[in-house]
């Protein structure tokens, strides 16, 4: 059933049977969730029913393992067993508040969505398998060309994998549990799941399409491009009418979720700084909305809600966790000279560099579109009168380290380590090719 290893540069870094792949970018990308999920830990140590549980820690340490090996993955069973790994952990870790209804209605939602396109990625892999014999993933593009299959078939199963990959991103329109799993996780899982998830599912996404699909680019291009216009789009505009953070930082998940997959349609002329974009965009967002979500777990532990008014007067009662919040926001909408900004910035000149000068276009609308939530939620912390001025805001050493790594690095990414960040990541991605 393992097909061989393939010879070459591709080969020198497999192991375990080429099931896995040891390079740069797969280094990066768990760098990013290892971080995540440090992170993670800290902000739960203080929240309840959660801060004190051991099996709540195991099952993070379970799904930090499934995303590092699915940034790694080179074999299609490496690929299945790491997908799964990751979600059924981030399962029952959204439903760990059996007590509470939102989450136990969050958890069951989750499962349910991932459940169908769990399947649908598995259909798509099986029929994957039968038309090229091997599961190495460095193969398969070789394979399938001997075949000599008609495009159709081979489009059939770009689809069912776009579907599964879809999911796990954020992606219209398959993004319908998005909002409902993050109002109804407890915060830290909210967190971890938009950063450490989103991150290894662009690192699958892009190093499975890149080596199955190099040859059909033609078409999977257009489908990632228009799939990139209608996320950013209906992200924003769904955002932009919502009172509850939490539901907030989902639509503008799914809004930046639009925004990398632009660097992905961008590989579309071997653009190395698509790919490279793609790689310093997605860990800025895990800075950035660690940050955010910190802070929100911080208002919410007084307040007892996690509405955007509970944010009012943030300024008048803890300055410096409205400060941090100010800078998370403008990285979110990209206003430099944040790491956000920056990472806007290659994206839409990495789509302009390969002809894709309509899909940066919407990105920058789009990005306008944004700033208009992001800016009033500023708004209410510096301009509203507090509800809950009597309630002092305490902030534990763990939560200061959180803020302190993520704040300095989103800050230092958009400035001093930009040229060496991009660097990295685009000397890293141009591996993939």
């Amino acid at each position: 059933m393992f097909a061989p290893v393939p010879e070459g540069g591709a080969s020198e870094q497999l192991f375990l049977g080429g099931m896995v792949r040891h390079d740069t970018l797969a280094q990066i990308f768990r760098s990013m969730i290892l971080l995540a999920a440090a992170i993670t830990c800290l902000i739960s140590a203080d929240v309840p029913r959660v801060g004190r549980r051991g099996d709540y820690y195991a099952i993070i340490i379970a799904a930090t393992l499934g995303m590092c090996l699915m940034s790694a993955a080179s074999d299609l069973i490496m690929v299945l067993i790491a997908l799964e790994t990751t979600s059924i952990s981030l399962y029952l870790l959204v439903g760990f508040l059996r007590g509470d209804a939102k989450s136990a209605e969050a958890g069951v939602k989750y499962f349910l969505f991932g459940a169908f396109s769990s399947a649908v990625l598995l259909y798509g892999l099986s029929l994957l398998y039968g038309f090229a014999g091997q599961t190495n993933i460095y193969g398969l593009s070789g394979a399938l060309a001997a075949a000599g299959l008609e495009p159709g078939h081979v489009l059939l199963v770009l689809v069912m994998v776009l579907v599964g990959f879809g999911f796990k991103v954020s992606a219209v329109p398959f993004h319908f549990w998005t909002p409902d799993v993050y109002e109804g996780a407890p915060t830290p899982i909210t967190a971890f799941i938009s950063v450490g998830s989103k991150a290894a599912s662009f690192a699958l996404l892009l190093r499975f399409f890149l080596a199955v699909f190099p040859t059909y680019e033609e078409y999977w291009v257009v489908v990632i491009a228009v799939l990139a216009t209608f996320t950013m789009t209906l992200g924003n505009l769904l955002a932009l009418v919502q009172r509850n953070i939490k539901r907030m930082l989902a639509y503008s998940s799914i809004a930046q979720a639009g925004y990398a997959l632009i660097g992905v349609a961008a590989v579309a002329a071997d653009n190395s700084l698509g790919s490279g974009a793609v790689v310093f965009y997605m860990f800025m967002y895990t800075l950035t909305n660690l940050a955010a979500f910190t802070i929100v777990i911080l208002v919410e532990r007084v307040t007892g809600g996690d509405q955007i008014a509970d944010l009012a007067g943030l300024h008048q009662r803890a300055p410096r966790l409205a400060l941090a919040m100010f800078l998370a926001l403008l990285s979110l909408g990209g206003i430099p000279p944040l790491a956000g900004f920056a990472g806007k910035l290659f994206l839409f000149s990495a789509a302009v560099d390969a002809g894709l000068v309509w899909l940066a276009m919407v990105g920058v609308i789009n990005a306008l579109v944004s700033l208009y939530y992001y800016l009033v939620v500023a708004k209410v912390m510096y301009v509203d009168q507090p509800a809950h001025a009597d309630k002092a805001i305490a902030v534990s050493r763990p939560y200061v380290y959180s803020l302190v790594v993520t704040v300095v690095g989103m800050v230092l990414l958009g400035t001093i380590f930009i040229g060496p960040w991009l660097n990295w990541s685009t000397s890293a991605a141009s591996g993939l090719f």
